[in-house]
């Protein structure tokens, strides 16, 4: 089947509209906080979410057969004033000029919140308690500096969570659900501490399931208004269904196919609504989707056809949910990216292959629709049907940078190094970008954002930056006295330890503001174990409380710097440490010929055990050093090499490295190459990226790969790509994702955007169309070498 002209209709509109802001959910939000001065916070945020659910405009859009939106636009974000809203103040006036993620918003909007919404929160967003908080050090070394970031996790929500549609969602409905929080109410009384907190935790959650259930039947009622209007017969009889359908769930447990994907998306809707969250995963979606589909199919209720047409829709109203950031996580996470990750393939819970029909139909509503939206991961064993992947390789060959790649074995053995059981371990989904995870757990991924290259420059520059040339980091000495490769090493590491300790004392700070100040009640109504601890989110009640996880960035680059250096300086002795110190500090200008001489040195992703040692040093320090400590639960905190935009902005703030890097050009993302390094075979980069011992990373690694187009245009091209994945994760590596797009293509998008408006590109953990990047992402994009051969 082609896509339909349904389908069509709404993909043009996703890919031709640009994103606008609404201030409806943070009116309401406002207005309903104030009503509830003085009540405590998980009541107000849960009775916030109710009157949100109640008052919201609801709109049902041309075509749509799965309804539901955030405001009164089709692509729209919304405001959260609880988590910031100073950013928004000091940004909506250049959000539609910014160069990464605009957005439109009108004069009368940004009057409105200036005046009626902004005041109220003065003083009272985590935003304001977590900068009045941490140091000055602190705040020197991780707000807004690129050296270490995490303000994903102060100025926003968490998100990172899976909705447990298997145990919980689709078993009991969110009736169901207050049913079952109502029978905990009976039986506790508030004459203890913990009896009061979880009788607070309930009753948050009995408004959260009123909530949701409101919000539905209100969407059933707007149906059969429209309904009543209709002309068109056909377009009648689908509204009428959906009122239908919007009057069952998510209240009850679905019974149909139709059902199970409304009620996925009002979980979705929800968790937007109470949060505006990054990462709300959809998970295993063909595992739990499956036996509705297969039985309406069997039942003769639902073509093959319809179903495709049904997923294809949710593709592209996941896409139009927009995320709204500050510029500054913009840059981290570029695109309008909000990591819906969703998983298809692997094995059961008892280790069967779970490939079935759905995998497949996942992977054509990408290719056709084209959307950006959910991230679309896909598991890969051993035993993986050779159908299944030829046809993700096929998807790979069409250049939208899907699916991302994972070794199912992989995946596996990381959840188990981080404490979870076999049987769980084995139903693991992606979560945001490349992390390992599973439904029932509460886990912040993306926590923060760690330059590895800016530890070397304040080894090389005495604890300063060398762009500004103010003291940031420890005191070092000059690095022109440096005698033996050792010392540069020990230097190093020591500005590594004390930017990740600055990064815990930033995250330490912000966990605990989260549980003070912005409590989960809808996510936590989601998640199994919350209801039976009868404990929120923020307070560890799932089954698994994953420590808060730190992000390397610009590792090629680090090891690339300290190869050049041990060899040139310390082991051929044909450079001097004082010639490289001069060479970085004048951006290598009239040096060309010392460049020259470090940029031939051993590279990184070339299988060269040289400098792939020295990576292999780095990433178990960066392991041990962060496993270390411990968060406000208890838990370890945790290493990832996951990739985002973020090697952009950590780039932006650095001056020249010893690898022949120029100041302020991108450093390296995940465990990939750097730009243009790569210059052997594909399969020598993986062989590199294998040697990092990727499994002590739980957090997820990530590799970047550019193939010239010409390698996967055929049958023959896509299976030696096949072999060659299954190769790579024989090594014991985790993750793999290519752009097949060729550098002509590209520059023609760049040249003339408006032809190219749905061109796909991979960024790093994520696609998002190619168009919405700023020059520089797309640049960097363009810069990564297309191999040419296997």
């Amino acid at each position: 089947m082609s896509i339909t002209d349904r389908v069509e209709r709404i993909r043009l509109n996703y890919v031709n509209s640009k994103p606008a802001i609404s201030y409806e959910r943070a009116r309401i939000w406002t207005e309903s906080h104030k009503r509830t001065e003085g009540q405590p916070v998980a009541i107000r945020r849960a009775q916030a979410f109710y009157d949100t659910c109640n008052e919201l405009c609801v709109n049902i859009f041309p075509d749509e057969l799965i309804v539901g939106c955030t405001g009164e636009f089709r692509k729209c974000g919304i405001l959260t004033p609880e988590f910031s809203w100073t950013w928004v103040d000091r940004e909506m006036d250049t959000f539609a000029t910014r160069a990464q993620d605009p957005y439109e918003m009108t004069d009368e909007q940004r009057a409105f919140v200036r005046k009626e919404i902004f005041p109220y929160w003065e003083h009272k967003s985590l935003e304001e308690a977590f900068l009045a908080q941490i140091s000055e050090e602190t705040k020197r070394v991780a707000v807004d500096t690129g050296f270490v970031d995490t303000d994903s996790k102060w100025r926003q929500a968490v998100g990172e969570i899976t909705a447990d549609y298997q145990d919980v969602l689709f078993k009991k409905g969110f009736g169901g659900i207050k049913k079952e929080a109502e029978a905990y109410l009976a039986e506790l009384d508030a004459t203890s501490l913990e009896g009061a907190e979880k009788i607070e935790f309930y009753r948050s959650i009995v408004l959260v399931c009123d909530g949701i259930i409101r919000l539905a039947n209100r969407y059933a009622e707007k149906a059969r208004e429209m309904a009543a209007e209709e002309a068109d017969e056909t377009r009648k009889a689908e509204l009428l269904q959906i009122a239908e359908i919007c009057d069952v769930v998510p209240e009850n447990p679905p019974k149909s196919f139709r059902e199970a994907m409304q009620f996925m998306w009002f979980t979705q809707l929800g968790g937007i609504l109470s949060e505006n969250p990054l990462a709300w995963n959809p998970g295993r979606f063909d595992q739990y989707m499956y036996p509705y589909y297969k039985a309406d199919k069997d039942a003769g209720v639902i073509t093959k056809d319809e179903a495709q047409e049904l997923i294809e829709c949710l593709w592209l109203k996941l896409s139009e949910w927009v995320w709204t950031i500050s510029a500054n996580t913009a840059d981290f996470f570029a695109g309008y990216n909000q990591f819906q990750n969703l998983t298809v393939g692997g094995r059961t819970r008892d280790g069967k292959d779970a490939t079935n029909e759905l995998s497949y139909m996942c992977l054509k509503a990408t290719e056709d629709t084209l959307a950006h939206q959910p991230g679309l991961s896909v598991r890969i064993h051993p035993d993986t049907p050779d159908e299944f992947m030829a046809a993700v390789t096929h998807l790979v060959s069409k250049g939208t940078g899907f699916p991302a790649i994972h070794s199912d074995n992989a995946g596996y053995q990381m959840l188990v190094n981080a404490g979870y059981e076999p049987e769980d371990a084995r139903d693991w989904s992606n979560c945001g970008c490349v992390v390992p995870h599973f439904r029932k757990t509460g886990e912040w991924t993306s926590a923060a954002n760690l330059n590895f290259a800016a530890a070397l420059e304040f080894a090389t520059n005495e604890g300063k930056s060398r762009l500004s040339g103010k003291k940031i980091a420890l005191d070092e000495k000059d690095p022109k006295t440096f005698s033996t490769y050792e010392e540069v090493e020990a230097a190093f590491y020591k500005q590594f330890a004390y930017l990740i300790k600055q990064a815990v004392i930033s995250l330490i700070t912000a966990q605990r503001l989260h549980v003070e100040m912005v409590p989960r009640p809808f996510m936590s109504a989601c998640i199994e174990d919350c209801m039976k601890n009868g404990k929120d989110l923020t307070k560890g009640g799932a089954k698994y409380n994953i420590g808060p996880v730190i992000t390397g960035i610009g590792i090629a680059v680090v090891a690339n710097s300290l190869a050049a250096i041990k060899k040139l300086v310390f082991e051929e002795k044909s450079v001097t440490m004082a010639e490289i110190i001069d060479a970085i500090n004048n951006n290598w200008e009239g040096y060309d010929e010392l460049r020259a001489k470090v940029q031939a040195a051993p590279k990184y992703g070339n299988d060269d055990d040289y400098v792939d040692d020295i990576a292999r040093e780095i990433g178990n320090f960066f392991y041990q050093e962060v496993h270390k400590y411990k968060d406000i639960n208890g838990n370890h905190f945790l290493s990832a090499f996951m990739g985002i935009s973020n090697y952009l902005p950590t780039g932006k703030v650095l001056g020249a490295t010893p690898d022949g890097r120029k100041a302020t050009e991108p450093i390296s993302e995940g465990v990939s190459p750097y730009v243009g390094t790569d210059t052997s075979t594909p399969l020598a980069a993986m062989r590199s990226a294998a040697k990092l011992n990727q499994d002590i990373h739980s957090g997820g690694t990530l590799l970047n790969l550019r193939l010239n187009q010409d390698l996967v245009a055929t049958k023959r091209g896509q299976a030696n790509l096949g072999a060659m994945i299954q190769s790579y994760f024989a090594l014991g590596a985790f993750h793999v994702q290519f752009n097949t797009v060729s550098t002509e293509t590209l520059r023609k998008a760049q040249a003339h955007p408006e032809d190219y408006k749905d061109l796909l590109v991979r960024v790093a953990g994520y696609s998002t169309q190619f168009v919405n990047l700023s020059k520089s992402m797309q640049d960097s994009i363009i810069a990564r070498n297309a191999h040419e051969t296997f």
